[in-house]
């Protein structure tokens, strides 16, 4: 009994199983079904049968057949492309041809559609082989054709997939993309110019048509004429304007003035005087942005560097280290703010450039998924360029130097004249200017003659006899350096012997300078002063030689020394001798020549 209990649990589990799969497999069938397509009753009853031209299979071919059968004029056959649904039956055979002409225009001028880029598929499932798309696979029953917009806002046009009774399921344009026809074609229809162009000119030719292969070259031309005149007219306004900051200002805006004239001027005619193809329309937009945003940013950047200038002007002057630290920090803060701004212009302009030219829709997931790879060729490939970047942001924020500090680099003395964003811009002393990347100014070690104070102490050295007078060259040197304008602290002058050799000393002179130029000038001023005393009152303090001469012959030893002292002892006598009795040698000298004259 137990047996067949536990048989009869087994069939009935069994049975059970069945049962909840067969009603899983028939709920996620009618959920596939709905997510395949939109079930009607029926479709464009007012319209009749379908052509056999309109092949609305995928949406690929929806959209391809019904623009060559507006190309052909067919808008009757073109019109089984639009769900009409809600128009009635005598509306649909009424406004459906007009409505096919109208939404065909607004696709050939509205945006650049690449009927290519259409799914091929019945299902428009997303094929993504990479993978990278999260929904690759999903089957869609609408999908997005275009997205224009007119007055301010957004109209979508969808493609949906519909299907009756055991019919093959469809491609139609929905009814509420069909509602917003009027709308689009009141912005994007042809514009009142193109009632006079002859209907041979309207034919198609490759992208564009006929006449606009005419008309763009000309387009171009009226723009360029605007921008040049808006370029001189400029020009002029800064001969009219007094000289100062706003002449300045004025001068450097022509050419981003003169662009932002170009574009409104564009977009003006493309509204309301002429409208072009799709290609034509969206790649005028393009540029039309990125010229406007580029024009802005530039104009907006000149006015910051003119308020700079006038800022730079007042308060600090030449930029040199003779003004306070207050000055020559505010300057420093001033070029870090430039830089900021023109770090958040660049981003804000670029943002709002790739915003307007849905960039990021299309790219989207792709930019995404492959950000990390993105980073790695940014950080190798701009490596230098962001490290100058961060490197001349953290001058700037923890400021070992400033603009206006003297420095010593590599050997050469020069004023920090500008620190921008990939290089430190170095003004020499004698004018030259020497550009180094802010990350090999960072490398190398640097010395800041006014870190703190631009005071600098310095000394000269003179090097005199032993017999020179060191209290008087101390009076001279105190008198010549009070006389010195840009010596301070006058109680710090010191004079003091420092070295000495067996024939000269060396005395050193220490005098406190306001800053480090004109202390080495002070420094020339007060040397020359005491050399031209020195030479003028005591030429005998000046170095000199003291050359002995030894009579030791060494090749003789001392035999030979005492036999040379002895020969010099007697010349010496003999000289003497010679002194005393001058006559006397005079007539030994006469006698000894009449003997020699007798003997011969």
């Amino acid at each position: 009994m137990k047996v067949n209990s536990s048989w009869l649990a087994w069939v009935l589990l069994v049975l059970a199983l069945t049962l909840s799969s067969l009603c899983a497999a028939q709920t996620q069938g009618g959920e596939s079904e709905t997510n395949r397509w939109f079930s009607v009753d029926s479709l464009n009853t007012g319209l009749g049968d379908p052509p056999k031209e309109a092949n609305r299979v995928t949406p690929r071919e929806a959209i391809r057949s019904f623009l060559d059968l507006t190309n052909q004029e067919k808008y009757e056959a073109a019109s089984h492309v639009l769900n009409l649904s809600e128009f009635s039956e005598q509306e649909q055979r009424e406004q459906g041809p007009e409505l096919a002409r109208q939404m065909a225009e607004i696709l050939q001028r509205g945006e650049w559609l690449s009927v290519s880029d259409l799914p091929g598929r019945e299902d428009a499932v997303i094929e993504n082989p990479s993978g990278q798309n999260p929904r690759a696979g999903e089957p869609r029953r609408n999908i997005e054709l275009s997205s224009l917009k007119a007055n301010g806002e957004t109209y979508d046009i969808r493609l949906g997939r519909y299907r009756v009774e055991d019919q093959e399921p469809v491609w139609l344009i929905m009814p509420v993309s069909v509602s917003y026809i009027p709308v689009l074609y009141e912005q994007y229809g042809p514009s009142m110019l193109e009632e006079y162009i002859p209907k041979r000119l309207q034919a198609s030719f490759g992208m564009l048509r006929i006449w606009e292969w005419i008309a763009i070259p000309l387009f171009v031309i009226v723009v360029g004429m605007v921008g040049w005149g808006v370029h001189h007219l400029v020009r002029l306004m800064t001969s009219w304007l007094p000289s100062g900051a706003s002449t300045i200002f004025v001068s450097q805006i022509g050419m981003p003035t003169a662009l932002i004239a170009m574009s409104i001027v564009t977009q003006m005619l493309l509204d309301y005087v002429v409208s072009f193809s799709a290609v034509a329309t969206t790649t005028f937009r393009v540029l039309l942005i990125s010229i406007l945003a580029w024009g802005a940013g530039t104009i907006a950047l000149r006015l910051v560097d003119t308020i700079m200038l006038r800022m730079t002007r007042r308060l600090v002057g030449e930029i040199d280290d003779t003004k306070p630290q207050d000055e020559r920090r505010l300057l420093t803060s001033l070029y870090a703010l430039r830089r900021i701004i023109i770090l958040v212009a660049v981003t804000g302009v670029s943002i709002y450039i790739l915003g307007q030219i849905e960039l990021f829709e299309s790219l989207g997931l792709s930019i995404l998924a492959s950000a990390s790879v993105l980073a790695v060729l940014v950080g190798v490939a701009g490596q230098a360029v962001l490290g100058n970047i961060l490197a001349s942001f953290q001058l700037s924020l923890a400021k070992p130097i400033r603009i206006g500090d003297l420095v010593i680099f590599e050997g050469q003395w020069c004023y920090v004249e500008g620190i921008f964003y990939t290089f430190i811009r170095l003004r020499v002393w004698d004018e030259r200017r020497l550009i180094v990347p802010v990350t090999y100014f960072t490398s190398k070690p640097f010395e800041n003659l006014s870190v703190k104070s631009a005071k600098m102490y310095r000394s000269l050295e003179l090097t005199l006899h032993l017999s020179a007078d060191i209290p008087l060259i101390r009076e001279k040197f105190l008198e010549y350096a009070k006389e010195e304008d840009c010596v301070v602290e006058h109680h710090k002058l010191l004079c003091y012997v420092t070295g000495q050799t067996a024939t000269a000393q060396t005395i050193t002179c220490y005098l406190m300078t306001s800053d480090p130029l004109s202390g080495w000038a002070a420094e020339m001023n007060i040397r020359e002063q005491l050399m031209t005393f020195i030479r003028d009152n005591h030429p005998e303090w000046w170095p000199r030689e003291v050359m002995v001469i030894s009579h030791n012959d060494v090749a003789r030893g001392n035999q030979g020394k005492r036999s040379a002292d002895t020969a010099v002892t007697d010349a010496d006598e003999e000289a003497d001798s010679d002194e005393a009795t001058p006559s006397a040698n005079s007539d030994a000298d006469r006698s000894d020549s009449d003997e020699a004259k007798s003997s011969e």
